[in-house]
């Protein structure tokens, strides 16, 4: 089975249950980027000093791009209207939860580049 065709079996809901579960699938994932972005815009910023802001900042990115590019595959594929049952409005959400986490991702991308930067480049 090709990437595509997995895809769109999970964005139908196929296999595995009714049409809604790639709905959540991309909430789900969504809602991680956010965490991760979160996390990372965190770190940036000095509050935690675990880990390393620049790889969760990117991995952010890559996990909110995912999970918005599942909630446009479902909504593409999906049938009927809002409350149908097939989780359209669940996609509808898990847009802007992929779109936010991308956006989180490259702030804390930029954060962690301000810190990088010598002191002594400092204009008056």
């Amino acid at each position: 089975m090709s990437a595509s065709a997995a895809l769109m079996v999970a964005a139908e809901g196929g296999i595995i249950g009714d049409g809604r579960t790639g709905a959540n699938l991309a909430l789900g994932v969504g809602l991680l980027g956010l965490a991760i972005g979160w996390l990372a815009l965190a770190r940036a910023g000095g509050r935690i000093s675990i880990g390393n802001a620049r790889t969760g900042g990117m991995s952010a990115i890559a996990v909110g791009l995912a999970g918005t590019a599942l909630a446009v595959l479902h909504l593409a594929t999906s049938s009927g209207g809002p409350g149908t049952g097939n989780g359209l409005v669940g996609a509808i959400v898990a847009v802007p939860l992929g779109l936010g986490a991308a956006l989180l991702g490259r702030r804390a991308l930029t954060r962690s580049r301000g810190a990088d930067r010598p002191i002594d480049r400092m204009t008056v």
